[in-house]
């Protein structure tokens, strides 16, 4: 149930006209009320004798007894009150209840020998009710209605578990405006899968990820289409900006534009100057081993899955303030990555961006800085160009989703912690939308790897497990028992001819992070290992037989990689987590 209080207004007589009227698009049906501050108001719904005039004044009259310089200039209180679409239909009786919760818990009418407000409850729809208040108690005085927008908030989550209806997570203000109902409408009526807002909000953030000027900023924002307006202060210093789409006009034909702080609190200009401040001068990334161009989207993916990797350690056990900062700039690496991922992958990972937004901000204020490397990564998916979605590209697609699902997990928990309910939630929902991302992206690699595991001579696999049940004791039944065996077979034998210690990789791999979230333990490891031993994503490439050399000549290396969590069938080798 979500309450959502409106900014103060000045015509009562306007907004009843509205909420009895027939709405903007016919939406509105048998508006009349459920409640009101002494249940005897005249209600112009149903009774054909009673105008919204007499209401009018009725509610207005403890404003209009004060002498006219004593008159509040916005003296009317608004919000909505909501139910979730899964909710059963609430009664007329249960409304009229709810109502007055809310008016009690927010100061409006708070009961008990109070002095209150006069209001009524307004119901035109299944689904939810306006309450309007006039803000003068009946002895002249303002109400007590301080933050009555988180009060109601904190009452609907009381009402929620009593009346056994969906239970929102409490959110702490930091959560970006909800679109209007007015807004949905427009959007449902032109056929838009989201609201211009959100559609905005989506465009501006992309239009963020890895920029490092306000040049570069406003140019993608003019690449995107986007109608832009700047706020200059008289000195001619630019202090914000607007922007609308080109086909979402008002009834006069002139764009909507929506300020950057009203799409979300971080990107407002002074908040996206933070970002840019803590930024480095630009220097090339270095090249990626393993990857034909520094610049290749591949080459961007491998450096993305190493800042994913150090991310995770960060948020599990860094200073929070870091943490935070490296939790926003993943919802950078999310934007950048849905934006040149292939189209099988492209609309889950669009979807996570979209639910991490939520998860990106909180109450802890991040220190910036921090997470260059990661807002690096987004800059280097952004300029590395969109990838094929096959080969090379696909595979190091499937590693950096492996990756960044480790990371949103981490930062779920960290939100957890913290009580941060919805950040919580929106990471937990992003996460599985990497999970059906990943299927597609991992199917083709781990298919190769899985076919060349079984093509391994019977002495290789034996002399394997024999090394499995030798280096992880606790772990080697359970990876021999998986399907994804043989794809961390093939794996531990190109690390080995590539001069790796086999026994030292698998430890350091094993004790880097956890494992207790994976499906498939072998999965985990195979990506694992080829970060870290810079073998090729996509093994295809890769001679089916090459020489082995004998492991105890050659020279350990520690093996740091991010953790995954994926399980593919016997019959298609590939992914069903």
């Amino acid at each position: 149930m979500i309450p959502s209080v409106n900014d103060e207004g000045s015509r009562t007589i306007g907004l009843l006209a509205y909420l009895f009227g027939p709405g903007k698009h016919e939406e509105h049906v048998d508006p009349h009320l459920v409640a009101s501050f002494d249940s005897m108001c005249p209600d112009p719904g149903r009774d054909p004798n009673t105008t919204l005039k007499e209401l009018q004044q009725l509610l207005d009259q403890p404003v209009m007894a004060l002498a006219e310089h004593a008159r509040p200039a916005k003296h009317v209180w608004h919000t909505s009150v909501r139910a979730d679409p899964g909710d059963r239909t609430l009664s007329d009786e249960e409304w009229a209840v709810i109502a007055s919760r809310i008016v009690a818990a927010t100061g409006i009418d708070p009961g008990e020998g109070q002095s209150g407000c006069r209001w009524v409850a307004v119901r035109h729809a299944d689904d939810h009710i306006h309450i309007v208040a006039t803000l003068v108690t009946e002895d002249g005085h303002r109400p007590d209605d301080y933050r009555s927008g988180a009060r109601a908030q904190a009452e609907a989550r009381i009402i929620e578990t009593e009346f056994g209806l969906h239970q929102v997570a409490p959110g702490d203000g930091t959560a970006a405006q909800r679109p209007t109902s007015a807004e949905r409408h427009k959007a449902k009526r032109q056929g838009r899968e989201r609201t211009a807002r959100e559609e905005l909000r989506e465009s501006v953030r992309r239009a963020v990820t890895g920029a490092r000027s306000e040049e570069e900023f406003f140019g993608r924002l003019a690449a995107a289409g986007l109608l832009i307006r700047k706020r200059e202060a008289p000195s001619g210093d630019l202090i914000g900006y607007k922007v609308a789409l080109p086909d979402d006009r008002n009834k006069d034909g002139e764009p909507v534009f929506y300020p950057g702080a009203r799409l979300a609190p971080d990107l407002s200009l002074p908040r996206i100057r933070e970002r840019w401040s803590a930024d480095p001068d630009q220097v090339p990334s270095p090249d990626t081993p393993g990857s034909a161009s520094p610049n290749s989207p591949s080459a961007a993916r491998r450096r993305t899955a190493t800042a994913a990797w150090v991310a995770i350690e960060v948020v599990e056990r860094g200073d929070d303030a870091v943490a935070a900062a490296y939790i926003a700039a993943t919802g950078e690496v999310l934007d950048a990555l849905a934006k040149t991922s292939a189209a099988h992958t492209r609309n889950e990972l669009r979807d996570a961006a979209f639910a991490f937004e939520r998860a990106s901000r909180s109450h802890v204020r991040a220190i910036r800085g921090h997470d260059r490397a990661l807002r690096q990564a987004a800059r280097d998916l952004v300029h590395g160009g969109p990838a094929l979605g096959r080969g090379e590209d696909g595979a190091t697609t499937a590693m950096a989703i492996d990756m960044l699902f480790f990371l949103i997990t981490a930062a779920a928990h960290w939100h957890a912690r913290k009580g941060h309910a919805q950040q919580a939630e929106a990471a937990t929902r992003a996460a599985q939308h990497l999970r059906n991302a990943y299927q597609p992206a991992a199917v083709q690699p781990l298919g190769v790897l899985y076919q060349r595991g079984r093509r391994l001579g019977r002495p290789v696999l034996q002399r394997q497990t024999k090394l499995l049940r030798e280096t992880l004791p606790d772990l080697a039944e359970q990876i021999l028992a998986e399907s994804g065996w043989y794809a961390l077979a093939a794996t531990i034998a190109e690390a080995e001819a590539a001069g790796h210690d086999s026994a030292a990789l698998l430890s350091d791999a094993v004790e880097s992070r956890e494992l207790g979230t994976a499906d498939s333990v072998s999965d985990v490891l195979v990506w694992r290992l080829r970060r870290r031993a810079d073998l090729p994503a996509d093994a295809t490439g890769i001679p089916k037989h090459r020489t082995v050399k004998n492991p105890a000549t050659v020279r350990p290396e520690a093996a740091r990689t991010t953790p995954s969590g994926r399980r593919f069938s016997a019959e298609a080798p590939g992914n069903t987590r």
